[in-house]
């Protein structure tokens, strides 16, 4: 599997908590659709299908990253981007 470079996966994080934290979901459609957009490509750079777990295994792919990570437990639960399955 292809691994996203830390700077990628950086300013991934970064985006999807800035939306997250001006609380997209309620936001109007553009503001939603780059949420969802920034959580599938989370999704698609960490090889995950979750929101929640691709935010935990790109913070422990980053320089520094510790080994008992508590992101899991202050996370706001967000709905989750459909992720295509390819066969």
């Amino acid at each position: 599997m292809l691994l996203a470079h830390p700077a990628l996966l950086t300013d991934l994080i970064r985006e999807y908590e800035m939306l997250s934290a001006l609380d997209a979901d309620d936001g109007g459609p553009a503001a939603q659709r780059r949420l969802d957009d920034i959580g599938y490509s989370l999704c698609m750079a960490t090889g995950t299908s979750d929101v929640d777990a691709a935010l935990v295994a790109a913070r422990h792919r980053l320089p520094g990253a510790r080994v008992h990570d508590d992101s899991t437990l202050t996370a706001r639960r967000r709905r989750t981007p459909r992720v295509p399955r390819h066969r």
